[in-house]
């Protein structure tokens, strides 16, 4: 069984990093550092929600293959 890459999620997560980084660099020279870092916090939570969803995929699969 071919491993399938959802490309569209690798995209995602990098526009989100982007984002999360030029967001972090306008705060910290606006003088923002506490804004900033809770920026960065949050672009954190969203990718790791996004990765757990597809390691919740990923068990289920095996869950399948191995009959359990």
């Amino acid at each position: 069984m071919p491993l399938k890459v959802d490309v569209d999620l690798i995209f995602k997560i990098a526009a989100i990093g982007i984002i999360v980084a030029v967001l972090n660099q306008v705060l910290i020279r606006s003088g923002r550092e506490e804004q900033a870092m809770m920026t960065t916090l949050a672009g954190l939570i969203v990718v790791l929600m996004m990765i757990v969803k597809e390691i919740e995929v990923l068990f289920r699969t095996i869950k399948s293959i191995f009959g359990l």
